[in-house]
C-alpha cells in the first residue's frame, strides 16, 4: 500500500503555523486582554444576561454575541469572541461531525449537539486556551487518521451545501480559518500591548 502523500502536506500547512507562529504568541493571555473591547459596541463573550446583541448564545454562565443575519458592517469582535468562534464554530463542531467528539450532557444525562447555543464558553483566558488546545488536538488527530482516499470522499450532510465537497476541501478551509482568526487575535494582542505596555505579561 502506498504511503499517504497529501495528508502530511495538509497537516503541515496548519501545524507549522501552530508550532512556529501562532500558539506561542497566545501564551500569557490575560483576562483583561481576553475581554478587551477596542471600540464601542464590540461583540464579546459576556456574563449571561449582560449582552445586548440580538442573539446571546451559550449554555453556561457566559454567552457569545451574535445576530442572524449579521449586521452590515459587522461589529468588531474581541479576542474572547474570536477564540470562541475558532473553538466552537471552526473546530468543535467539525470534530463532533467527523471525528467522534462527544457533546456535553444535559441535566438528565442526554448528550447535546455541539453548536454555538449549547457550548459552555470560557470565563477566563486560561480556560479558553485550554479549550482551544483540546479542540486543536482532536482535529489534528482526526485529520492524521484520514488516508488519501478519505480525503477524496464527500464531507457529508454535516457540511450542508458543501456536503458533496471532498474532505480535503474541508480540511483546507478549517486550516485557513484557524490561521487567519488566530492571526487576528495576535494582532489584537500587539495593539493592546502598545496601548497599555505596563499591563503586558510578555
Amino acid at each position: 500500500m502506498a504511503e499517504p502523500i497529501w495528508n502530511p502536506l495538509l497537516r503541515e500547512q496548519l501545524d507549522w503555523h501552530w508550532k512556529n507562529q501562532l500558539r506561542a504568541r497566545l501564551d500569557g493571555l490575560t483576562d483583561a486582554e481576553y475581554f478587551w473591547e477596542p471600540v464601542p459596541d464590540c461583540w464579546n463573550v459576556r456574563p449571561r444576561g449582560t449582552g445586548t446583541a440580538p442573539v446571546q448564545a451559550g449554555s453556561g454562565a457566559m454567552t457569545i454575541d451574535f445576530a442572524f443575519p449579521p449586521p452590515d458592517p459587522a461589529p468588531l469582535t474581541t479576542i474572547a469572541w474570536r477564540l470562541g468562534h475558532v473553538i466552537v464554530g471552526v473546530l468543535a463542531m467539525r470534530n463532533a461531525a467527523h471525528f467522534g467528539r462527544s457533546g456535553q450532557t444535559d441535566a438528565i444525562g442526554r448528550e447535546q449537539r455541539i453548536d454555538y447555543q449549547s457550548f459552555d464558553y470560557a470565563p477566563t483566558a486560561s480556560l479558553a486556551l485550554a479549550q482551544l488546545d483540546a479542540e486543536y488536538t482532536t482535529w489534528t488527530a482526526g485529520v492524521e487518521a484520514l488516508g488519501d482516499d478519505d480525503l477524496l470522499r464527500p464531507c457529508g450532510p454535516a457540511e450542508g451545501p458543501w456536503a458533496d465537497q471532498p474532505m480535503a476541501t474541508l480540511v483546507l478551509h478549517i486550516h485557513r480559518e484557524v490561521i487567519h482568526h488566530l492571526a487576528e487575535v495576535c494582532l489584537l494582542r500587539d495593539l493592546y500591548l502598545r496601548m497599555w505596555p505596563e499591563a503586558s505579561t510578555r
